[in-house]
């Protein structure tokens, strides 16, 4: 069936969906989708700081605090980058819809489970299959949200849902407190677990709402269900707004097709966007060693270099807010300043600042306090960023791979820099000396400055724009041309 023609149909879908004004229909699409990212940064911030509380005796755990922070999270790092293939692969192929309900509950079953954990073994199984619904998320979530936003408000849009992960965060670590304090050793991280099931169920249930992305619909042969769809929107917008929108001029001719083969999909990201290839392995390798090192491992650096393992929720409550305001503050700066200036401004400066933080650190000059302060700033600029690297890859390539687009490089720079960030963070931090773990600050600031760099050269001016002006389909009519002619 793959790359099979089913016809060929002239749509105005995308340019009716980008001239929107902003209404609740698109409240509702950032709650549904969106929210997710809460849920993400929960899971990581709760593991991160239960890290001690899991090692201890009377747990229900034999576990060690270097195993809950490098081995689990690097499991769990690894089970998202499979996710995100596997789910990246059937987004694309069967729609947005389906995949982001069947990644959520494959999240909320996993997680139940890890709070019935009774042996490390099946701490670590479960911690992969979490990840592994959320890996596919991250591949169904963003090519929806991309879609079905309006180009003018994509770029701020995407960046503060993408930063949202810090809500989670913040709100993930605070919940620790009570629970590490308050319950038993072997209960207040169960506890922390089944909330994050209680607040997946709750998104589910908006989610169901959600439409199917009309702009996979009418490449995959299902264009009349799209301009239904699509005219069902605007009677919504219409009616609240109380006035009539106007009709769009740009149309686009497609050649339809049931789904598109993996070697045209590959062939398109090397072959025909290799420099846009190399900007999305540049930006997601250095943000995923910077963020999933620090995000697993400050508890550990509290507990081995200040004491601190009951209440460590406190201080990674505050970096979680500098990281969230960073996208809050400065996402719209991304739509009108623009896209390279801005990522490859945030990824440079904050490295510059981390390198700062690495020799204040060595010196011994930091309290936990001050430490805490530094990183704030530091992630400020660099959530930014961050999450300005899942807007490029999933608007840079075209319509039929965006899926897909996401998944690879999501995998592929977390498996580099997700999985050994980690890994060599916790190896550092675990040998008790200060020039070890500014050496683990040193690497995360170089790749960041590097992926900054790439930015200035080989970033693309997508502010703005259409996705099909940014990346034409592979399907429309002028593609088919060009690539016969050549």
């Amino acid at each position: 069936m793959s790359d099979v023609e089913t016809g060929t149909v002239t749509t105005k879908v995308p340019a009716r969906l980008d001239r929107l004004p902003w209404s609740r229909w698109h409240w509702m699409i950032i709650i549904g989708l969106g929210t997710v990212w809460i849920l993400d940064g929960l899971e990581v911030t709760i593991i991160g700081n239960l890290s001690a509380q899991l090692a201890k005796e009377g747990s229900g755990l034999a576990i060690t605090q270097a195993q809950v922070a490098g081995t689990a999270a690097a499991l769990y790092v690894a089970g998202a980058c499979v996710g995100a293939l596997f789910f990246g692969w059937l987004t694309d192929r069967f729609g947005r819809k389906k995949l982001f309900i069947i990644t959520m509950v494959v999240y909320l079953v996993a997680t139940a489970a890890t709070a019935f954990s009774f042996s490390a073994w099946w701490f670590f199984l479960f911690r992969f299959l979490t990840g592994f619904g959320i890996g596919g998320e991250y591949a169904a979530i963003n090519s929806a949200i991309d879609e079905l936003i309006p180009s003018r408000h994509r770029g701020r849009i995407d960046v503060v849902i993408n930063g949202s992960y810090w809500l989670g965060a913040a709100g993930g670590a605070l919940l620790t407190v009570p629970l590490l304090n308050d319950l038993p050793v072997n209960i207040g991280w169960r506890v922390a677990f089944g909330l994050g099931v209680v607040l997946g169920l709750g998104i589910l249930l908006v989610r169901r709402h959600v439409p199917e992305s009309p702009r996979w619909l009418f490449i995959h042969g299902r264009g009349r269900e799209a301009e239904e769809l699509v005219d069902g929107i605007e009677e919504r917008v219409e009616t609240e707004k109380g006035e009539r929108l106007s009709e769009p001029s740009s149309s686009m001719t497609i050649h339809q097709r049931r789904s598109i083969g993996f070697g045209q999909i590959a062939h398109t990201m090397v072959a025909r966007y290799p420099k846009r290839t190399v900007l999305g392995f540049s930006l997601f390798i250095g943000q995923a060693f910077l963020y999933n090192a620090i995000t697993f491992g400050y508890a550990q650096i509290l507990s081995t270099f200040f004491k601190i393992d009951t209440n460590t929720g406190y201080f990674f409550a505050v970096i979680a807010v500098g990281n969230f305001l960073g996208p809050l503050l400065l996402g719209h700066l991304f739509d009108t300043v623009g896209r390279v200036p801005m990522i490859s401004g945030t990824y440079i400066g904050s490295g510059v600042l981390l390198l700062g933080t690495a020799w204040l650190f060595n010196q011994g000059v930091l309290t936990a306090v001050t430490l805490t302060a530094c990183w704030c700033v530091v992630l400020f600029f660099a959530s930014a960023g961050a999450s300005a690297a899942y807007l490029t890859v999933s608007e840079i390539f075209p319509m039929e791979t965006r899926a897909m687009a996401i998944a690879f490089f999501y995998a592929i720079g977390t498996l580099v820099g997700g999985v050994a960030g980690p890994l060599i963070f916790s190896h550092l931090v675990e040998s008790g000396k200060p020039g070890d773990t500014a050496l683990a600050f040193v690497i995360g600031a170089v790749l960041m400055i590097a992926a900054g760099l790439v930015e200035v050269f080989l970033g693309v001016k997508a502010e703005g724009k259409s996705l099909e002006d940014i990346a034409e389909p592979l399907t429309s009519a002028s593609a088919k041309s060009s690539a016969a002619a050549a």
